[in-house]
């Protein structure tokens, strides 16, 4: 790999977490790179997507300088982590002081944007807003190009050796790989959530709820916002789901009134599914993120798994260029994907549990009480009830 007469080493396409951490990982190793992003910095800076980084994420960060990016109160797997109801009872995790989790910590994806850009730009990182109708060209070459229109209205080409394709699942990126060389592996779950924004704090941080009407969420999205969320059926549209009814059912499955209540801001029905494309490298064109994989939003694995990507990207970037070695780059995908397969497993086990022992309509009784003690196992026992003898007036 050279860098003579390229524009850069690395052209990311797409400025979100994928995208912006590789950009800063390369930049501290002195890798020149340019970031284009589709959106304007505003509304970059305000996407309301993920919450959570687990201590894979946290402590990747870390070793890269940017432990700066990443703000939040921490939350583990244990008792002193993230609150649980069951049918409006309050449970306790079973303590695993072994645990990585407990050193996780909820980190709004905004959050973690905004800083990254400032870390950034700060660095002097290119990173080019408002890049419009990106398309890549001779990707299964040595001299991959990606041409863009900017925001004057200009078209521009960027020449790199190696283009890293970041732009969420329905980016351009991933389209510029044949069908034939690409496979898609999905698994549906039957059941959507009702994800809601609202003008309302989460204290604690997050709170989870099994009932027998659905799960049931409220999860911190900053200092003065949360998400709330509700297990519903695939078929729901947002107009059946208006303000008094989303705060009653939250009420409901919560087993007490929501306090405050405030504005709500958007709605949405989101099926819950797990995706994943192989390979995850095409020629000179390496997917990370969500143009590679989605996972089911109850594992809080997204931002987490996207820093891991972008982590074994840079570092099989860095290996190129200072050894002239393609090892790391050739192993790129399966060491992703290997990663990857064992998160969607763990995915789909966490949400089958946490929605099968409620809401028996969707996948029957049997599979409740399956769930149901596969929850059991990952709780403290329920205190003994205290059975108080009868008097002897009773007796008598």
């Amino acid at each position: 790999m050279t860098r003579t007469g390229k524009n850069a080493t690395v052209v990311i396409v797409g400025g979100g977490v994928a995208g912006l951490a590789l950009g800063n990982f390369l930049l501290r190793k002195g890798i020149s790179c340019i970031v284009l992003e589709r959106h304007s910095r505003e509304y970059v800076e305000k996407r309301q997507r993920a919450g959570a980084l687990d201590a894979g994420g946290v402590r990747r960060l870390h070793e890269w300088g940017l432990a700066e990016a990443v703000e939040g109160p921490s939350h583990g797997a244990s008792d002193s982590g993230v609150p649980l109801l069951v049918e409006g009872e309050m449970r306790r995790w079973r303590r695993d002081d072994d645990s990585e989790d407990a050193d996780g910590v909820f980190c709004p994806q905004q959050v973690l944007v905004q800083n990254l850009i400032k870390v950034f730009l700060h660095d002097g990182g290119d990173l080019r807003f408002g890049a419009e109708d990106v398309s890549l060209h001779d990707i299964d070459t040595a001299n991959p190009l990606v041409r863009y229109r900017d925001a004057a209205g200009s078209t521009k080409t960027v020449s790199c050796d190696v283009v890293a394709g970041s732009d969420g699942f329905r980016g351009v990126s991933r389209t510029a790989i044949p069908d034939d060389s690409l496979s898609c592996s999905t698994h549906e779950f039957g059941y959507a959530w009702l994800t809601v924004m609202t003008e309302v704090p989460a204290d604690p941080p997050a709170v989870l709820a099994v009932h027998s009407r659905g799960f049931a969420a409220q999860i911190t999205r900053g200092p003065s916002a949360s998400r709330l969320y509700l297990q519903c059926p695939l078929t729901d549209t947002i107009e059946q789901w208006p303000d008094d009814r989303i705060w009653n059912e939250l009420d409901a499955r919560f087993g007490e009134p929501v306090t405050p209540r405030g504005p709500i801001t958007s709605k949405q029905v989101v099926p819950l599914r797990g995706v994943v494309f192989s390979p995850m490298s095409y020629g000179t064109l390496y997917l990370l993120g969500d143009a590679a994989h989605l996972i089911s939003p109850m594992s809080a694995q997204g931002m987490s798994l996207a820093l891991h990507d972008a982590d074994v990207l840079a570092r099989a970037v860095i290996h190129q260029v200072e050894n002239h070695d393609s090892s790391l780059l050739d192993s790129y995908s399966d060491t992703c994907l290997d990663h990857t397969w064992r998160q969607q497993a763990s995915a789909v086990w966490t949400t089958e549990v946490m929605h099968d022992s409620g809401d028996p309509s969707y996948e029957g009784e049997f599979c409740k009480q399956i769930a149901r003690k596969n929850l059991e196992n990952l709780l403290e026992p329920e205190p003994l009830r205290r059975i108080t003898s009868p008097s002897n007036a009773e007796k008598g």
